[in-house]
């Protein structure tokens, strides 16, 4: 398999990680239409996480690492989702903080985008290494290599 270069690397892990981002806050935005954003902020994080989750998944799977489905999709959604525990705290901690100082929609947006940044970033090296390191490490493997790796020319 043609490996991908680093720019085109970066460019399609972003592009995934804006549209995982605007199903997340697309989602938010739907909940808190229904009521009070006292109340609805909590079930309106972790459901716009959940959706955004399940984008970047299916999306990272196909075109990021190439996974063809060698390990069971439960199980490897789940430590997927594991590795996204510490970036979404990071997430929802930026987003909560951005809402508790400024108390507007536009700043809590800000904080999730900013905290949905770094935390792609960082788990971006977690999936690489223990999700999909199986699907990376065959001979039809992810198109980036791994740390230590050098890349075909």
């Amino acid at each position: 398999m043609t490996r991908l270069s680093l720019p085109t690397l970066v460019l399609r892990y972003a592009g995934f990680a804006l549209l995982a981002m605007a199903a997340n806050l697309g989602t938010q935005r739907a909940v808190l239409a229904f009521g009070d954003p006292e109340q609805l902020l909590l079930p309106a994080i972790a459901l716009g996480t959940l959706i955004g989750l399940a984008v970047k998944y299916t999306l990272d799977k196909r075109w990021i690492f190439h996974d063809r489905g060698t390990t069971p999709l439960p199980r490897q959604f789940a430590l997927y989702s594991l590795m996204g525990l510490a970036t979404t705290a990071l997430f929802w901690g930026t987003e909560t903080a951005f809402w508790l100082l400024w108390h507007s929609d536009a700043a809590r947006e800000l904080g999730a985008a900013l905290g949905l940044t770094v935390g792609y970033v960082v788990k971006y090296r977690l999936d690489r290494r223990f999700v999909f390191a199986v699907a990376m490490t065959g001979e039809d493997s992810n198109e980036t290599p791994r740390e230590g790796q050098e890349q075909a020319a």
